[in-house]
């Protein structure tokens, strides 16, 4: 623990255990780098303090906080799970495993994280990055149950969240994948690899598989329209739609992507105009 109080990376959200700023961190971190989170972060906080906040606003001013993050359908679930709260749980967080999986938009990362980083529970939480950790200490590959029960094993008794905090460190800055620092790491007299021979981090749940192209995607074609409707309603004429989205030759794949948008609850069509909800 003390390479992890010497190096420790200064984060906003390590610094409360209300269960519902932690639980908004763990969804904005999800598929997003840590440096793009912190900002909108604090500006959503700002906002929205408590799940009562999140709940009484419309989703469309969800939406708009969730500006510069992506992936904008987690913004819509977090206002669904506000709103489930509030009508069946006081406004509060739950803080067991089973009542937090059944939160929409949550999954098993995101409930032992707000279970650790919130309640101080003494479960292993598994990224991409401790999930590497974990099959290079035992110099074998894990496949995700087995990967799970060997974080649970290790946490020390009353020091789930410093331990997973410094877990999710050294995964971030010295086990990285790709040039891991093994020489300076505070581990190595425990790791069975030591950077000798093949990676067994490679074919462990969670940390092989790539990101798809965003470029081009239709994944880009959603970001820019959301974004284009967070200033103010865009008309449902294709060649309009088709510019907005960045294919101006190609308008029924606009259309085709935009309904994906409605389908999701990200956009609703009013007026002869796409709009936030």
């Amino acid at each position: 623990m003390g390479w992890f109080e010497a190096h420790r990376r200064d984060l906003p959200w390590r610094r409360t255990r209300d269960p519902w700023a932690v639980l908004v961190s763990e969804v904005m971190l999800a598929q997003t780098q840590v440096i793009r989170v912190i900002a909108p972060y604090r500006t959503f906080l700002d906002r929205f303090p408590t799940v009562a906040d999140c709940a009484d606003a419309p989703v469309s001013a969800v939406i708009e906080a969730w500006a510069g993050l992506g992936y904008n359908r987690r913004a819509v679930n977090l206002h669904r799970l506000a709103v489930r709260l509030v009508d069946e749980n006081g406004a509060r967080v739950p803080d067991t495993l089973e009542d937090l999986l059944e939160l929409p938009g949550v999954g098993p990362y995101t409930a032992r994280a707000v279970l650790v980083f919130a309640f101080e529970h003494d479960v292993g939480v598994v990224d991409t990055n401790v999930a590497r950790v974990l099959a290079r200490w035992d110099a074998h590959p894990f496949h995700r149950r087995a990967a799970q029960d060997r974080a649970d094993a290790l946490v020390p008794e009353h020091r789930g969240w410093t331990w997973n905090q410094a877990m999710l460190d050294l995964g971030a800055l010295v086990c990285t994948a790709a040039n891991p620092d093994c020489d300076g790491c505070p581990v190595r007299c425990w790791c069975a690899w030591h950077g000798d021979g093949a990676d067994p981090a490679v074919g462990t749940a969670g940390t092989g598989s790539r990101q798809s192209r965003f470029e081009g995607s239709d994944r880009q074609g959603r970001g820019r329209l959301v974004d284009a409707l967070r200033r103010g309603p865009v008309t449902d004429d294709p060649g309009a739609l088709a510019s907005v989205m960045g294919w101006p030759d190609d308008p029924a794949r606009a259309a085709r992507v935009a309904a994906t948008l409605v389908t999701d609850g990200l956009v609703v069509v009013r007026d002869g105009t796409f709009r936030l909800p």
